[in-house]
């Protein structure tokens, strides 16, 4: 049996055929101007802070991660002993994955893609900000793509287990309002760009390179199905 994609696993939870699906985060809100956070009603510009179960989870998991990040650094200490000793052809294609990462690393900065939005709180990406963990106090997104539509999902509250089954649609892009882009197609990389059809836009990071909405925004680039947002 092949393994669910994660729209599958979750379009019966959104109750929506799902194209695809990826977790992301955004980054730090910045402050807003006073008069128009109080218009907006005043919501929370952070996520809510782990609950105390969920802090002593990542207490007793603690130890653990200091295993990990030992072997991690044995593992990346045998890496460096086998570029010293790889082929030369070895180590012109390491050499050429650090410059693309440096590349991606430019573009990041070049583009815009470090900071959390364009910064424009008239528009619908700085609106939707302000609002945003007021609809839900979990530092996470589910970005779901629905035909041509956006959906945005997450659980009620901030929780450490259990995010899929709890989750429900928390804010609903109609087609044409907005549309998922992949800023950077020539490299492997963890941003997407929520972009709505007024030029405003929202950065979002993907808990993995290359998620699954990636891949499908990559599709339909390649058929030329991809859905645009009306200027």
């Amino acid at each position: 049996m092949s393994r669910k994609t994660l729209a599958e696993h979750v379009q019966g939870s959104l109750g929506a055929p799902v194209d695809a699906a990826a977790w992301c985060t955004i980054g730090r809100i910045p402050e807003p101007p006073a008069d128009m956070h109080r218009a907006a009603g005043s919501g929370p510009l952070r996520p809510a802070l782990m609950r105390p179960l969920g802090m002593l989870g990542v207490a007793l998991g603690a130890p653990l991660l200091l295993i990990g990040e030992f072997f991690g650094l044995l593992a990346a200490g045998e890496e460096a002993l086998k570029r010293l000793l790889s082929t030369t052809g070895e180590q012109e294609r390491h050499r050429a994955a650090k410059l693309d990462e440096k590349r991606r690393d430019e573009a990041i900065i070049e583009l815009g893609l470090d900071k959390t939005f364009d910064g424009d709180w008239s528009r619908a990406a700085g609106r939707l900000l302000l609002r945003w963990y007021s609809h839900s106090s979990h530092h996470q997104r589910l970005v779901a793509l629905a035909g041509n539509r956006v959906l945005l999902a997450a659980p009620p509250k901030r929780v450490s287990v259990r995010r899929d089954a709890l989750m429900h649609v928390v804010t609903e892009i109609p087609a044409g309002d907005a549309v998922i882009e992949d800023p950077l197609p020539a490299f492997g990389n963890d941003r997407l760009l929520l972009r709505f059809r007024d030029g405003s836009w929202l950065t979002l990071t993907t808990e993995e390179t290359r998620s699954e909405v990636h891949m499908h925004v990559m599709r339909q680039s390649r058929w030329g199905a991809r859905p645009h947002a009306e200027d």
